[in-house]
C-alpha cells in the first residue's frame, strides 16, 4: 500500500478523534469574530477539514477497480426506473 494512503488513513483517524471536542464543551468564550462561540467556530472549522479530508480520501484511497463496472453497458431492467 502506498505511504500516502496510510497518511490519509491516519489523518482520518485524527479527525475522528478531534470530533470529540471536550475542551470547548462548557464554555462559550472567547467569541470568534466578536459573536461566534468558540465551540461553534470549532465545529465550522472541523466541517471544512472534513470536506478536505473527503476530497483526499476520494483522490487517494478510492478503489480504482470499481471504475470498470461504470463502463459496462446498463441492462434494460436497471434503466427503466423500477
Amino acid at each position: 500500500m502506498k505511504p500516502v494512503r496510510w497518511f490519509v488513513y491516519l489523518l482520518a483517524f485524527a479527525v475522528l478523534v478531534l470530533h470529540q471536542d471536550w475542551w470547548n464543551f462548557h464554555t462559550a468564550t472567547p467569541l470568534v469574530f466578536g459573536f461566534l462561540p468558540i465551540g461553534l467556530a470549532y465545529h465550522a472549522a472541523y466541517s471544512l477539514a472534513c470536506c478536505v479530508l473527503m476530497a483526499l480520501l476520494v483522490a487517494v484511497a478510492w478503489p480504482k477497480e470499481l471504475e470498470k463496472y461504470e463502463a459496462l453497458p446498463q441492462s434494460p431492467a436497471t434503466t427503466d426506473g423500477h
